[in-house]
């Protein structure tokens, strides 16, 4: 269904970066981002489901290592999911290049961020620094909330989620992790895919982009962060499993989203 997008605040950037117009789009668009990040997955599947194996393989090996280290496991999961939009760059310049007629070349697409290598890395150290930042808290709330003894590390998680006995340290974990995730959203919607396209943009102005899509946008994103995050559940109640297909279609949709909601340069 035909919407009509309306730009809606300029950005001064930087000096050197070009004005960046914010678009509103209509409440319901995330869904035509999933589907358009579908029919990418479905013109270069095998790279993209490859490389979803991959990432599944790396949150694995992850979840894996802290699974039976108490407050760790959950501390690793978050920063898997903290760490996502920076893993996601190679499926954005696979849908740029798609957007281009330029095929599947997945090293000539990561050649274009080259040119703006400085400002990726600063984006990817906000990232680290929010893990850094998760995962001490989630020590602290663990040692607040946690009042087992640990007799066995292989039973903690399934004590701590059915046994009924730690709700507090459920809703910490859920409440504070949220809010950090949030705010990483609202940061990093769109802005690695726009370092990615967009060489003269640093990265403080893709992330006050980011922030302004959120604003002009509350309902799309707020619905777009639901369904990022009901579909990484999902892919994490398969063991990781479904992560294979669901990384790829988030990725792919993704830079849908910032060519929605971001005017073109």
């Amino acid at each position: 269904m035909e919407h009509r997008l309306e730009p809606q605040v300029e950005l001064s950037s930087a000096d050197h970066a070009p004005v960046m117009r914010v678009r509103r789009v209509a409440a319901n668009r995330p869904w035509a981002w999933l589907a358009a990040g579908a029919g990418d997955l479905r013109r270069l599947p095998l790279l993209s489901l490859g490389l979803g194996a991959l990432v599944s393989l790396v949150g694995g090996l992850l979840l894996g290592a802290g699974w039976k280290a108490a407050y760790i496991a959950p501390a690793l999961l978050g920063g898997f999911l903290l760490g996502a939009p920076f893993l996601a760059l190679p499926f954005y310049a696979l849908s740029r290049q798609l957007e281009l007629g330029q095929g599947g070349d997945l090293l000539a697409g990561l050649r274009t961020g080259r040119a703006n290598a400085g400002s990726l890395a600063l984006f990817g150290l906000m990232l680290a620094l929010s893990y850094i930042a998760w995962e001490r808290l989630a020590a602290i709330v663990f040692a607040l909330f946690y009042r087992g003894q640990l007799q066995s590390l292989s039973n903690w998680p399934w004590e701590l989620l059915f046994s009924g006995q730690y709700v507090e340290l459920l809703l910490a974990y859920v409440l504070i992790g949220g809010a950090l995730a949030a705010l990483v959203f609202a940061l990093g919607v769109v802005s690695a895919p726009m370092l990615l396209d967009r060489p003269r943009v640093d990265a403080i102005s893709a992330m006050l982009t980011s922030l302004q899509c959120c604003s002009v946008n509350r309902g799309a994103l707020a619905l777009w962060a639901l369904l990022i995050a009901g579909l990484t559940l999902l892919g994490f109640a398969t063991l990781l499993l479904g992560m294979i297909v669901i990384f790829p279609l988030l990725a792919h949709a993704s830079w849908h989203a910032y060519r929605d909601l971001v005017e073109p340069a």
